[in-house]
């Protein structure tokens, strides 16, 4: 369980999140939606250590890791898609995936029991497992992006933005991979931002509303 405990996050002297308290359970599917600026990629990296806030706390099983970096928090089961993919060029797709875990230094044995598992579980990507990162559509690189993020991220998996720019079968594939999940790592906890909420039907067993930086149960915040 992640419990977050009245966050206030500024980013350039700006607020951008402001008091947020949010849990986090494991088996949700949860999909955060809001317009663009409304705060969502804040609120993914503040989960992921990427950003500090001002005021509040994150808690993980009661335990405060509000100031522990990025590579602890990989390091405890968090992995994370950003928008922008950020897919290693020089690497193919199945070095690009693994990287993250070698990062960690997980045994070879380990690593590979991973990727058998995410391709289990997103087989579309096992045909591009020898291409080069550069080779990439911008939808196969969010595809590449999400398995990489499922390689460490055995507890928390949060995507940016993952069906921003898609095509519609890439789409339905990706919402495939997302359904899918959801029978083969049910203890995972999959947090999606999205700014169209419709992209998100049946993929999302819990749904919030982000604007303006505060997050709600209701669309009353977003309204």
């Amino acid at each position: 369980m992640l419990r977050i405990e009245s966050m206030n996050i500024d980013l350039a002297g700006h607020s951008v999140l402001r008091g947020v308290d949010l849990e986090l359970a494991p088996g949700q599917t949860v999909a955060v939606v809001g317009r663009n600026g409304a705060g969502k990629t804040t609120l993914l990296r503040a989960v992921m250590g990427l950003v500090a806030p001002r005021a509040g706390r994150l808690l993980l099983d009661g335990q405060d890791i509000t100031r522990s970096p990025a590579s602890r928090r990989a390091a405890a089961g968090f992995g994370y898609a950003p928008e922008d993919r950020v897919i290693l060029p020089t690497l193919s797709v199945a070095q690009n995936i693994a990287l993250p875990c070698e990062v960690l230094r997980l045994p070879r044995h380990e690593i590979g029991r991973r990727i058998d598992a995410v391709l289990a579980s997103v087989p579309q990507l096992e045909p591009m497992l020898s291409r080069s990162g550069a080779a990439l559509s911008g939808g196969q690189g969010k595809i590449v992006a999400l398995a990489r993020a499922l390689m460490v991220g055995v507890r928390f998996v949060l995507l940016d933005e993952p069906f921003q720019g898609l095509a519609p079968a890439l789409a339905r594939q990706y919402g495939d991979a997302l359904r899918a999940l959801r029978v083969s790592h049910p203890q995972l906890c999959v947090v999606v931002t999205e700014s169209n909420a419709a992209l998100l039907d049946a993929v999302q067993s819990r749904t919030l509303y982000i604007e303006r930086g505060a997050v709600s149960e209701t669309t009353s915040a977003a309204a």
